[in-house]
């Protein structure tokens, strides 16, 4: 499977469409807000991308939920391998498209952990203890639950907390999934060209009714709860609609917030490669990098 990924606004939907035309592919999106309907533009979709040559890429895992659903990695993997599987069985070529590193890598890691429920309970009563007293807690279990803790944050140590404490008295059902062989393509560029990128899709995007998109989904009856904790451009426009911001403070802070937002899928990137995997990056401010991806792609794929 080739997986195309990067941060945000790095042209990797363009990419991908313009590789499945070439090899055969249709997309898998990695994008764990894609999935929502009626958030197009905040999210990124762009689907008049996938025309390319007068042909329409089929893609999956887009629209697939009603905007306010709940969605968690664990159903990713779920509909991804049933995604997986339709195209593989009608020999066509999977393209994995995205930028939530954290999917990405719940797939090529095959974490079984994704499955372990939310303990709403432990939540609350864990929330209000530092990180050093998380620590503590994490140490009284088994080494054998906790021996692939991610310590960078008090998010994540709750998160350990929690599957620790469900395998103490739970055993996770083992499935069996298909056993993948990916290659991977990572979009990059210099700091600034990847800020200029943004802060002119972001002018583009409110032009082009993001802000209706969002007053929409709130009239809708989907609740400021729940846009804000989709983030970015969802959470600060429900605050600019909620006249807790001016226009010009709404533009300055989401600009910087998504800006932030790649700097923090790159760190997550750069995560994946020290846990083992393999990227093979490409300078997206390289005139021909698009080239020298297809005669690397070539050596894995047979072109149709």
């Amino acid at each position: 499977m080739l997986i195309i990924l990067g941060p945000t606004a790095s042209g990797k939907t363009k990419l991908a469409v313009s590789l499945a035309d070439k090899f055969n592919g249709e997309i898998i999106s990695a994008d764990s807000r894609q999935i929502f309907r009626d958030m197009d533009i905040g999210t990124g979709k762009d689907l008049n991308e996938y025309l390319v040559n007068g042909k329409s890429i089929p893609y999956h895992l887009i629209n697939i939920k009603e905007a306010g659903d709940k969605y968690h990695v664990d159903a990713f993997k779920n509909d991804f391998y049933e995604a997986y599987t339709d195209i593989t069985e009608r020999n066509v070529n999977p393209i994995l498209c995205g930028g939530t590193g954290m999917y990405i890598h719940s797939l090529l890691q095959n974490q079984q952990f994704t499955a372990v429920p939310k303990d709403e309970d432990l939540r609350v009563e864990l929330q209000y203890l530092e990180k050093y007293q998380l620590l503590q807690r994490l140490d009284k279990y088994p080494k054998e639950l906790t021996k692939n803790v991610d310590y960078s944050s008090s998010k994540r140590l709750v998160r350990a907390i929690e599957i620790a404490e469900f395998l103490s008295h739970h055993q996770l059902k083992k499935i069996e999934r298909p056993v993948i062989n990916s290659f991977i393509i990572g979009l990059q560029s210099d700091v600034e060209s990847r800020r200029k990128r943004i802060l002119e899709r972001l002018e583009l995007r409110l032009k082009s009714g993001l802000i209706e998109e969002v007053e929409a989904l709130l009239n809708k009856g989907i609740s400021k709860e729940t846009l804000i904790f989709y983030g970015l451009e969802y959470k600060f426009i429900t605050s600019y609609l909620s006249d807790e911001l001016d226009f010009a403070t709404l533009r300055e802070r989401l600009g910087t917030a998504i800006c932030q937002f790649a700097k923090r899928q790159m760190t997550f990137f750069r995560k994946m490669e020290k846990d083992g995997i393999q990227i093979n990056w490409f300078d997206i401010n390289d005139t021909n990098f698009q080239e020298q991806v297809i005669k690397l792609v070539e050596t894995k794929f047979d072109s149709k």
